[in-house]
């Protein structure tokens, strides 16, 4: 007979109050804590700002040198689920933007690109623009739009609905279109003199680079072709615009079951004559496609007229300057580690950077600060040890701000010198006094072997106990560009999966993060291994090698594993249990993709009617048979469905579709729905009801010896 039970409102929230008699924290505690999310520092000033989220409410802060002392320039109270996003400064910092409402991590816009309203306000909520004058008094709400960009002259330029609007930030103008362009228009840059606008125009499979000078002149732009240009950047001098070139869409169908180059180059135009040519290319290899790791290209500009961009030449993403004028590219941070996080000095004559490296040999899955000078490959590190360093900006001359936390220690913004002395927070005292950091445990690095070879990697959380075995749990990122750290981690949904993990480790598990191929960290190759995801699943086996690796892992109990993750994650875990219900005993699917074949076109573009096919159809019948529905009569494991329905990364009809075939299987599942929330659930409220029901069902299944463990159990509809 087929059981499925509803995870209503009143139960989860019931359930973040159990707590075994060993254990001595709740989920509200472990989830109490702040996060940092976005920094910014002023072009031409001493002033820095950043967004501190806690238990909801999100709110701007600042601090100028020389002291660098923090204050609250906002004042948000609600969990309302409203992002604050693209901290923007005037050049001169006097002025402060904001992006407030939206989901900045979607991958469609809602129908009738509607913002979230996660919060199921009776009052629809806009994608609004705030300015916070440093000579004034509070924030003002400058217009409905997003990606704001500011002139020396204190005219803000922004988009909406793909369109480019501008308004002076003295308050007395109101918006208005600052030109038509027949494209979507999009990555504004203000020229330094704040005279001209440049701006990338997408024409569907050929993009330009546009440049605005006054209402009276024509749109002008940069060496038009039918190529795919974008992130223009203007020189200090503001007479050459330097950009990114890809192939325009077209050509023979591109394999979809192989993988093939994707090459890209660096041009640099002329903005008088509008002449560009390319000053480097990629080679026509794998490893000289397309960045896809933070900030892709991170091109810009630096001291002496070089260039700066990133690439995966030598099988890692790496920094790399090149004269203005061309020439061979200079290789800035060799050896076997990634760069993420790029960010100028105040003089331009170095790079700020986090990295996966350092001095002790598990530095691989930490990340910390390092500078490097633009013109010669010699890194130095400002930032060392077991602690965890991302995001850092030139806050003055001789110090830098970054984004710092430990295994115990939540992430908040710290300062210290260029030479790493003198580090501390901006915000004593952040974390709440009984915070339980201190009873955390410290995850070690681990490393499996996969059937066909493969050396996959995973951080274990086990709390030193003796007695009785006890249940292991895998726990599978999304992404899945991501790799799970040694601690507290720069992206706030991980941040929430590391404190679940650690409540997990404290409650009678041991609990094994798998970092499987598709990841990043591990270098170019890992990140694009062939016949993963809906090419073939091959990452699976790296899933399926951790499990069978804590099995062996003293103190676990090896017939009761179980497995969560979110979104590719909640993909991974569908997989397991359908494949494996052998060893995955129960489960938690946070809005994981069930069939690959449902969207095949959003996926990899809608066939063009045209006699060439390519190897589409085979493509297809491999995308179904790598997604869970192909394997549900194997499906025998209890499974916790979980998403939000205004979710715009996976389809909720990924979880109406598998909730159906379930029940017709006869497999036991609960269901919790959280109406109008996205994928990464803008709301505190609603991470503590998800968490909540997670650990409840996951002790309910495999530990149900633990106090309050039945506490899940609810009555069907």
């Amino acid at each position: 007979m087929t059981r499925w039970r509803l995870v209503s409102s009143a139960v989860a929230v019931l359930l973040s109050s159990f707590t075994p008699a060993s254990a001595s924290f709740t989920i509200q505690q472990v989830l109490n804590y702040p996060f940092v999310p976005e920094t910014a520092a002023a072009r031409d000033a001493n002033r820095i700002a950043w967004v501190r989220v806690f238990n909801g409410a999100r709110n701007v802060w600042v601090a100028d040198g020389p002291d660098f002392k923090a204050r609250q320039v906002t004042q948000y109270k609600d969990d309302d689920g409203q992002e604050i996003t693209q901290l923007t400064f005037s050049p001169d910092g006097k002025h402060l933007v904001y992006v407030r409402g939206g989901d900045h991590d979607e991958n469609w816009p809602a129908e009738g690109n509607l913002a979230p309203d996660p919060s199921s306000s009776p009052q629809q909520p806009k994608v609004t623009i705030w300015a916070v004058s440093f000579s004034a008094g509070a924030p003002t709400k400058i217009a409905e739009g997003d990606e704001p960009e500011i002139s020396s002259s204190g005219v803000l330029a922004y988009v909406a609905d793909d369109k480019v609007f501008a308004v002076k930030l003295d308050g007395k103008s109101k918006p208005e279109r600052l030109f038509f362009d027949r494209g979507k228009d999009h990555e504004l840059e203000w020229c330094p003199d704040g005279k001209r606008l440049t701006f990338a125009s997408n024409r569907g499979d050929h993009s330009f680079i546009g440049i605005f000078t006054s209402k009276s002149q024509p749109v002008a732009y940069m060496g038009p072709s039918t190529g795919r240009d974008s992130t223009p950047r203007w020189s200090f001098d503001g007479k050459r615009i330097a950009f990114i070139r890809q192939p325009g869409e077209g050509g023979a169908p591109e394999p979809i079951l192989k993988q093939v180059p994707h090459p890209w180059a660096v041009w640099v135009g002329d903005a008088a004559s509008l002449q560009a040519r390319a000053v480097w290319k990629s080679p026509n290899t794998l490893l000289g496609s397309y960045p896809e790791t933070a900030g892709e290209t991170n091109l810009q500009w630096a001291h002496a007229n070089r260039l700066i961009f990133l690439a995966d030449l030598d099988n890692w993403p790496h920094l790399y300057s090149v004269p203005a004028s061309g020439g061979a590219p200079l290789l800035l941070t060799p050896g076997k580690f990634m760069v993420e996080h790029v960010a100028e000095s105040k003089d331009h004559k170095f790079l700020l950077y986090s990295a996966n490296t350092g001095s002790r040999l598990d530095d691989g899955d930490r990340r910390h600060i390092f500078r490097v000078p633009v013109d010669k490959p010699a890194p130095q590190p400002i930032t060392s040890g077991t602690t965890l360093e991302w995001s850092p900006i030139a806050a003055d001359a001789v110090h830098v701000a970054f984004i710092g936390a430990s295994v115990s220690q939540p992430p908040a913004l710290a300062l210290s010198g260029m030479d790493g002395k003198g580090r501390h927070s901006l915000i004593p005292g952040d974390v709440p006094k009984d915070y339980p950091g201190v009873q955390f445990v410290t995850p070690r690095f681990v490393s499996f072997t996969a059937s066909d070879g493969v050396v996959a990697h995973g951080t274990l959380f086990q709390r030193e106990e003796n007695g009785a075995a006890k249940p292991g749990v895998i726990f599978v990122h999304g992404g899945p560009p991501r790799q799970m750290l040694l601690g507290w981690h720069y992206m706030d949904y991980y941040s929430n999966a590391y404190a679940v993990n650690q409540y997990l480790a404290n409650h009678g598990f041991t609990v094994l993060s798998v970092n499987y191929r598709l990841g990043i960290g591990y270098g170019h190759d890992f990140h694009h291994p062939d016949h993963a995801g809906p090419t073939g699943a091959a990452e699976y086996k790296d899933v399926l090698a951790g499990a069978k690796f804590l099995q062996h892992v003293k103190g676990v109990d090896a017939q009761r594993i179980g497995m969560w993750g979110g979104s590719y994650g909640g993909y991974l875990t569908a997989l397991a249990l359908a494949r494996n219900s052998d060893i995955f005993k129960a489960g938690v699917d946070l809005h994981g993709v069930h069939d690959w074949s449902e969207h095949f076109d959003e996926d990899f573009g809608e066939g063009k009617k045209r006699y060439e096919k390519g190897d589409r159809e085979q493509a297809m019948k491999v995308a179904f048979e790598s997604s869970p529905a192909a394997s549900i009569a194997q499906w025998k494991s209890p499974v916790l469905l979980i998403q939000g329905d205004d979710d715009r990364n996976v389809h909720f009809d990924q979880t109406v579709d598998l909730a159906r075939r379930l029940d017709a299987q006869g497999v036991t599942f609960e269901e919790l729905v959280i109406p109008n929330e996205t994928h990464d659930f803008m709301r505190h409220a609603s991470w503590l009801k998800v968490d909540s029901a997670t650990a409840a069902f996951l002790t309910k299944e495999l530990h149900p010896a633990a106090p309050g463990a039945a506490a899940s159990s609810t009555a069907a509809p």
